[in-house]
């Protein structure tokens, strides 16, 4: 079985931008594991409860198929952070499926994989991802290689079923 890996803030993750991708992916039949930076219980901005399996600073490449950065108010934790920051690199070097939705793709623009390629985000955002280098194109869901990137919660399925063929090749 497929596994994908979660990074999703310990609060103010954006609730159906963790939901709705976990589900559909599951349903797929890949293992979703949540990481965030404590393991427990996590609250998302409507009060969602999810759980997180394990801490960021344990994630490796090599144990998954593919990593999400879940978008949210809380997501701008990560946004510096040198642990996400290599994550991401390590999945996009690895040819994984490296994905962000809404505010999580400044994460991938600042560790500085969204470098001349296509990419959206959350619009508050789009002037980090154009700093950085990327072709923002402010469109739902974009696909550029093994980055998927999506601009918002209302694109959470498009964006998951983005994920789940490019885990499924």
């Amino acid at each position: 079985m497929k596994k994908v890996v979660f990074i999703t803030a310990p609060e103010v993750f954006r609730d159906e931008e963790y939901y709705k991708p976990k589900k559909i992916l599951e349903d797929g039949a890949i293992k979703v594991i949540t990481a965030s930076l404590k393991t427990g219980e996590i609250t998302g901005r409507f009060g969602y409860k999810a759980v997180s399996d394990m801490i960021l600073e344990d994630v490796k490449s090599k144990d998954f198929d593919g990593i999400v950065f879940v978008g949210g108010g809380g997501t701008s934790v990560f946004f510096q952070d040198p642990t996400a920051l290599k994550l991401a690199n390590e999945f996009f070097q690895d040819g994984k499926p490296t994905a962000s939705i809404c505010i999580a793709g400044v994460i991938l623009a600042n560790s500085g994989i969204l470098k001349g390629k296509k990419a959206t985000v959350f619009i508050d955002g789009k002037d980090d991802l154009i700093k950085n280098g990327a072709d923002y194109t402010g469109n739902p869901v974009e696909i550029d290689g093994n980055i998927i990137t999506a601009n918002h919660a209302d694109a959470a399925e498009l964006f998951a079923n983005a994920v789940l063929t490019a885990l499924n090749k």
